[in-house]
This record gives structure tokens, sequence and C-alpha cells, in this order.
């Protein structure tokens, strides 16, 4: 697939399921949009200031999900595993039309999004591609969780760690080469919690809609999904899927090295904050080259634009 210039969905593709922490059904329907439009969510069951963008700055909500919101109060909640597909799949523009303020969880994974985003096909177009360049260190911290971001030649790499008491979940750590890897094992990880958590959650008005069909639940020393995990390194996979989501953000792809230790939309979202405030930071490039070798972000064949 090529990654050098902006591509969209060629045909719209649609997901029906429970909102995870609603419990409402809910429909989505993605649609294809024109160069440079980005990536833009819209209310339809809504008839007035339904555009929502999925900018960091817009983020209103880290807890359980990531939640963004427009000037007016409208809101669109859980983007993070259709963001994470969007992103890895290389769509750079796509109207998202919903019926709901939550996007459905289906199986807790991107499996799905990823899946029927595939069938639909892409559409593309020749106006290349923009992409952030991380050009200095930028660290964020909360107690003894930490995320960080520097400069990297070529590549997206994220390095995440989980550190839980639970002897199941453990300590995990996993990194991988965004744009070079084989992601699979990400995308099919499902989003998890401790069975002893499920009440609390519940108080404060989430997780709703949550089951052992779109979520592992973790009791002591067992997993009550009775087919368990889909992989060896599924809890910290999950996290990994939800940070490439929550990067997409940015507006953008990156090209950067993520260090993570017990993380999450957070502090992924005030590490994103903490970048762009300063334009030494980062830069904007802008791909003018045909071919590249495979999917690696040469330097010399780039145009800085901002």
């Amino acid at each position: 697939m090529s990654y050098l210039t902006q591509k969209t969905i060629k045909n719209p593709v649609s997901f029906s399921g429970i909102a995870l922490h609603n419990g409402l059904n809910v429909n989505v329907t993605l649609k294809s949009a024109k160069p440079n439009e980005g990536i833009v969510f819209k209310r339809v069951d809504l008839k007035n200031n339904n555009f929502i963008y999925p900018n960091y700055l817009n983020v209103t909500n880290t807890s359980l999900n990531t939640t963004i919101e427009n000037e007016h109060g409208v809101k669109v909640s859980t983007i993070e595993h259709l963001m994470g597909a969007l992103f890895g799949l290389g769509i750079d523009n796509a109207l998202i039309e919903i019926d709901n303020e939550e996007v459905p969880i289906l199986d807790g994974s991107a499996k799905n999004f990823i899946e029927k985003i595939i069938s639909s096909g892409f559409d593309i177009s020749e106006e290349p591609i923009k992409i952030i360049k991380i050009n200095k260190k930028i660290e964020y911290s909360d107690g003894k969780r930490f995320i960080s971001i520097e400069p990297s030649k070529l590549s997206l790499d994220i390095d995440f760690e989980l550190r839980f008491k639970n002897e199941i979940i453990g300590n995990q750590r996993n990194k991988v080469k965004v744009y070079e890897d084989d992601l699979t094992d990400v995308y099919n990880s499902r989003t998890f919690c401790l069975f002893e958590d499920i009440e609390f959650i519940k108080k404060n008005g989430l997780a709703k809609g949550g089951s052992l069909d779109n979520a592992i639940v973790v009791k002591d020393k067992e997993i009550l999904n009775k087919d368990g995990l889909r992989n060896d390194k599924e809890f910290v996979n999950h996290k990994i899927l939800d940070c490439i989501g929550d990067l997409y953000t940015s507006g953008y792809r990156i090209i950067g090295n993520v260090l993570c230790s017990q993380g999450g939309h957070y502090l992924t979202n005030q590490l994103l904050r903490k970048v762009f405030v300063d334009k030494n930071n980062f830069s904007i490039i802008e791909i003018r080259e045909k071919n590249l070798p495979h999917t690696l972000i040469n330097r010399n064949l780039l145009r800085s634009i901002a």
C-alpha cells in the first residue's frame, strides 16, 4: 500500500453495535472525503453544529476512552479504536457519520474496523501526504507514569510498558515499528479490565454496554473469556492500539520514537499538547517524491511546509 499520497475510502462502509459506556445501539458510516479535508465526525442525529474534529485540543475526556467535543458541546466518545484503524491503513481523509455520541465498541478491538475498511477499497489521490516530524525530545509524567517522544529519522516506534499487580496481566512490554511491522496482533487486541473494578466503573455511569463479547475480564488468576487471549501480549498490544489512535488526533501521521510506561489516553493527550505548544518541537513536512523504499520516509525527499 502506498504511503506517499493521500487516501480515502472508495465505498461507504457501515458499522452497527452497542456503545461500551452508554450502552446504546449506534450506527456509523464512513464515507470518502476530498484531499486535505482530514478526518471529520458528523453527528447525523443532530441538525445543527454537528461536525466534530478529532484534534488533540478538542479532547475533553480521557477517562477510560477518548472523547472529542466541538465548541457547541457536541461530543463523540470512544474514538480511539476507529482512529487507530484509520491511522494504520493510511486513511488521510474520511467523513464519519454517527447517530449517537459514542462509537460502537464492536469486539473491543480494531479488528472489525480494519476488515471492513479494507473491503471497501481505497481511493488514492495525487495529493502528497503530510507528516509531523518530531524535532526534540518531549516528556510528560504523572507520578510513576510517563510518556515521551523524541526524533526519529524514518519511522514511528512505540515502546509501551504495562505494570499491573494482577499476575495474569503483570508487567508486559512490547515495541512496534508502526510503518513497518505486521500490526495484526495490535489491531486484534481487545480492551480489558479487572473484575474487581467493574462495580466501581458502572457506579460512575460507564461500561453499561460492557460484556465478555467486547472486553477481556481478568479475575484473580483467571481470564473469564472462554476463548482466552488472542495473542500473548494482548494487554499491552491493546494499549499500543489506543496510543496509535490517540496520536492520530495530531492530524497527521508522525515520525518519532514514543516511550511509555503505564500510560493511557490522558498521558498521550498531554504529550501532544506539550509537543504542539512550541513550533520548535516539530515540523510538518510534505512528501514530494513518487518513490520511497517500502514505507520508510527519507529526509531528502521532504519539503518543510511549517
